[in-house]
């Protein structure tokens, strides 16, 4: 299948949904021509009337793992019938997806073309959410963080400013991926065939070593005591794998989550 598109990106009516969340402002940063709305503005899981584009890059989400088995109908509104009512207006759309519709049986990287298998309703709200899709391009990425939002990299540097330890999966295994390089990688996917596609960072890791990248690329001190998924006991079921990789020849390339990780540092300094 030929992947590459002939017409550039011109000038067009350009939404962001979930313009809030820590996806939602680096894709604002990557599109400053594109309108970046927030739940107080467009709540997806409202049908709208009265919203108008040529594209739409959907980045609301319910993305409480755990919440989600607690609280699925709300998940399910956010998630699909949020996607629903997205895809309604019409227009193109980008749908973000993750890598949690996988089931972790494989030991190597996950591709477009392996088949989801869900476990947990996380990961089932997103693989329906995915299937409302039928016009654009649904962007599969993994254990996203960044310098706004609540993510992993936050968390972790909060906990080692306060404590000597923390306990962290080393279990389960993905490719953290810095949300400013994937809105610079959706940009250049633009120019490529609608369809699903992976975008995630180079190179893999546990959440324990991420962890231990972490204190050691801000200098703390904090000590990561590895832990089974069994002993945290979290209420979702998670893949122990997760890497994913695209087996599109021209698909966008994403630095290494290492680079990612000092660009987020950088970017919590320079706010600092």
């Amino acid at each position: 299948m030929e992947h590459v598109r002939t017409d550039p990106l011109g000038p067009r009516s350009i939404l962001i949904t979930g313009a809030g969340g820590q996806l939602g402002q680096a894709l604002a940063e990557v599109f400053p021509e594109a309108e970046p709305l927030g739940r107080d503005v467009f709540d997806v899981t409202v049908q709208a009337t009265e919203v108008h584009a040529d594209l739409v890059l959907h980045a609301a989400a319910w993305t409480d793992v755990d919440g989600a088995e607690d609280h699925h109908v709300q998940a399910e509104l956010v998630n699909v019938v949020g996607t629903r009512n997205v895809v309604a207006l019409g227009a193109p759309v980008v749908y973000f997806s993750t890598d949690y519709v996988f089931g972790g049986e494989k030991r190597e990287p996950y591709v477009e073309s392996d088949e989801p298998n869900p476990l947990s309703l996380y990961g089932r709200t997103k693989l329906a959410g995915e299937r409302e899709v039928h016009n654009g391009w649904i962007v599969r990425s993994s254990w996203l963080f960044g310098p706004t939002g609540k993510n992993f990299v936050r968390s972790m540097l909060e906990l080692g400013e306060r404590q000597e330890e923390v306990r962290v999966v080393d279990d389960q295994r993905g490719s953290p991926t810095y949300v400013g390089h994937l809105a610079e990688a959706t940009r250049e996917l633009l120019r490529r065939s609608h369809g699903v596609w992976h975008l995630a960072a180079e190179g893999d890791c546990t959440w324990a070593e991420f962890a231990e990248a972490i204190f050691e690329e801000a200098g703390l001190a904090c000590r990561v005591v590895r832990v089974s998924t069994e002993q945290l006991g979290r209420p979702a079921p998670r893949p122990v794998y997760s890497v994913l990789r695209s087996e599109h020849p021209d698909a966008p390339r994403l630095p290494h989550w290492r680079d990612g990780l000092a660009a987020c540092l950088g970017r919590l300094a320079s706010a600092a």
